[in-house]
């Protein structure tokens, strides 16, 4: 049996960069997470700026927003479809992944609040919108592995835990605000 030392590998003192070494499988999980969830969402948000995939479009979600109380319902309605299409993006290419991430669970934030009170379960439920935003936040703590855009960014080769805690909380705290403009 090996010790937990020898199982974690050395350890580096902190803004030590990381040795090159080949992907793992912890990077190829992330990758498939990232895939998963940026495309969904950038899907989502193709839905709603131009009417792919059967969504509505600018007009028919600006309505739902309307519905929702949110103010300036087309306005919102495009917030929200850039938000889940640059983020999608942004996870599947792991591209500034801890922003991306933000968008994508600060809209969901804001999902959620739509469908509160539905229960936990799908079809009314707020289960499918929990899932997402928790896996955007688990990537935006996590970043976004080895095989992704961010490796290639000075400052983003190596992910720091302060960018994915200032990230999320930026993107709950944009979500609040839009949530308190609703009526």
């Amino acid at each position: 049996m090996t010790s937990l030392a020898n199982q974690l590998g050395p350890l580096r003192a902190p803004g030590t960069p990381t040795p090159a070494a080949p992907a793992h499988a912890y990077d190829l999980g992330l990758l498939v997470l990232r895939l998963a969830l940026g495309l969904t969402m950038a899907a989502h948000g193709a839905q709603k700026l131009f009417g792919w995939f059967g969504g509505g479009g600018i007009d028919g979600t600006g309505q739902f927003f309307a519905a929702s109380g949110y103010p300036s319902p087309k306005s919102f309605a495009v917030v929200a479809g850039l938000s889940e299409t640059l983020g999608g993006l942004g996870l599947v290419l792991g591209l500034l992944t801890p922003l991306a991430a933000a968008a994508v669970a600060g809209t969901l934030v804001n999902a959620i609040a739509v469908k509160w009170g539905g229960g936990f379960f799908a079809p009314q439920g707020i289960e499918y919108e929990l899932l997402i935003a928790l896996g955007a936040v688990a990537l935006a703590l996590t970043g976004p592995g080895r095989i992704a855009v961010d490796r290639f960014l000075p400052g983003l080769r190596s992910h720091r835990l302060g960018y994915g805690v200032g990230a999320v909380v930026l993107g709950v705290v944009v979500a609040a605000i839009t949530l308190l403009l609703r009526k």
